[in-house]
C-alpha cells in the first residue's frame, strides 16, 4: 500500500501550497494517500479534511483570544487523529501556531514520527527565536524563500529552498482578461481597481472599510471607476455582505479561473499585505500594498519587527519598489493617493 501523508493547511495561502505539494507528489506516486486537515484546493487533489479548515484561519492576539478554547480542542484532535493514522510523514503548512503544537503533540505520542513544515517562520524578520523553539518537533524544513535555510540549519533542522509554486501558475492571457471584463459588463477601455481586503475574518473586517473610502476617494476623481474583489470561500458572504454597503459596488467573484482573468484585466490593485502580492507580480498588475492589526498585537509586532517591509515582493527582490502603507500611519487619503499615481 502506498505511503500516507498527514497534512494540515490553516488559511488559503496554505490551501494553495498544499495542493500544489498533493499534485507533485501525485506524480511521484499515483497511489499516493492523503489525510489531514485543508481546503477546497487540497480536497479538490483528493484530501477529506478533518473539519474545516476556516476554523484555523485566524490571526492576532486579540483574535485568537475568544477562540483559544476551541483550537486548543481542534490541536488536540488533530495530533489524536496523526496518532491513529500512523502516517509516514507529519506535513504542517504555514499556520505555524496550530501546526507546530499538533507536531509537538504528536512527537510525544510517536517519538518516531517524521515531521515536516512546509514555509519557514519568517525569524529574519521578527521573533528569531521560532526557529530554535521549533526545532524540537520538526525534522525538516521547506523554505520558499531563498535566503531561509540558514536560519534553520542554524538550530538543527535541515531545510531545503524549494521556491513559490506560485511561480508555476498560470498567469490569464489577453484574450482572457478582455473575456473576463465583458463578462461582467466592464468596458475595455474603463479603468478597474482590484479590491484585495485579505483571507481571514479579521483582515477582512479591518481593512474592507480602509479600501472601502481609498476607493471612494480615487472614483471622486475617475468617475467612470469600477471595481472587482477577488475573494475565497471562507469569508465570501463577509465580503458579499460589507461591500454591498460600498458606493463603489464590486463584483464579488471566488473561483481561481475569474480571479486570475481579474488580474490580467485590472489596472491597479490595492491589496492587504501576504502571498497575493508575488500572484500580483507574477502578472504584472501594478499594486499598493496595505495592512492593520489589532491595537495590541500591532504593538507588541513593533517592537519585534527587523525590517523596514512586509511586502514579499519587496523582500526578494531586495527592493522597496512596492508603495505599501501598514497601521495608524496609512491614512485612508494617502492609500488613495497613492492608488492614483499608481494607477496612472
Amino acid at each position: 500500500m502506498s505511503a500516507l501523508l498527514f497534512l494540515i493547511a490553516g488559511e488559503a495561502s496554505g490551501d494553495r501550497l498544499g495542493a500544489a505539494l498533493m499534485a507533485g507528489l501525485k506524480q511521484l506516486d499515483p497511489e499516493m494517500r492523503f489525510a489531514g486537515v485543508g481546503g477546497p484546493a487540497m480536497q479538490a487533489e483528493g484530501l477529506q479534511s478533518l473539519f474545516p479548515m476556516e476554523e484555523l484561519s485566524v490571526m492576532g492576539l486579540l483574535e485568537v483570544l475568544p477562540k483559544y478554547r476551541a483550537l486548543k480542542r481542534r490541536i488536540v484532535e488533530t495530533a489524536q487523529a496523526v496518532t491513529d493514522l500512523a502516517p509516514a510523514a507529519l506535513i504542517g503548512i504555514d499556520s505555524p501556531d496550530f501546526c507546530l503544537r499538533v507536531a509537538g503533540l504528536a512527537r510525544k505520542a510517536n517519538p518516531q514520527l517524521r515531521t515536516m513544515h512546509y514555509v519557514a517562520p519568517s525569524v529574519w524578520a521578527w521573533r528569531p527565536g521560532r526557529a530554535a523553539k521549533m526545532a524540537p518537533v520538526i525534522d525538516h524544513v521547506l523554505a520558499l524563500l531563498p535566503f531561509e535555510p540558514p536560519y534553520m540549519q542554524a538550530v538543527g533542522m535541515t531545510c531545503d529552498f524549494v521556491g513559490h509554486p506560485v511561480v508555476a501558475e498560470p498567469v490569464a492571457t489577453p484574450e482572457q482578461a478582455a473575456a473576463f471584463r465583458a463578462a461582467h459588463g466592464i468596458a475595455p477601455d474603463a479603468p478597474l481597481v482590484l479590491a484585495l481586503p485579505g483571507s481571514r475574518r479579521g483582515e477582512v473586517n479591518r481593512m474592507g472599510p480602509t479600501f472601502d473610502e481609498a476607493l471612494m476617494r480615487v472614483r471622486d476623481r475617475v468617475p467612470e471607476l469600477r471595481v472587482v474583489l477577488p475573494t475565497v470561500r471562507g469569508v465570501a458572504p463577509l465580503v458579499r455582505e460589507m461591500s454591498a454597503r460600498w458606493p463603489v459596488a464590486p463584483v464579488v467573484v471566488e473561483a481561481p479561473e475569474d480571479k486570475r482573468a481579474a488580474f490580467a484585466a485590472a489596472d491597479l490593485a490595492l491589496a492587504a499585505s501576504g502571498t497575493v502580492s508575488l500572484e500580483l507580480a507574477a502578472s504584472a498588475t501594478p499594486m499598493v500594498i496595505a495592512y492593520d492589526m489589532a491595537w495590541l498585537t500591532r504593538q507588541i509586532i513593533a517592537r519585534m519587527l527587523r525590517v523596514d517591509t512586509v511586502t514579499l515582493v519587496n523582500l526578494v527582490s531586495e527592493t522597496r519598489a512596492i508603495p505599501e502603507y501598514l497601521g495608524p500611519a496609512a491614512p485612508r487619503a494617502d492609500c488613495a493617493r497613492a492608488a492614483g499615481a499608481a494607477g496612472g
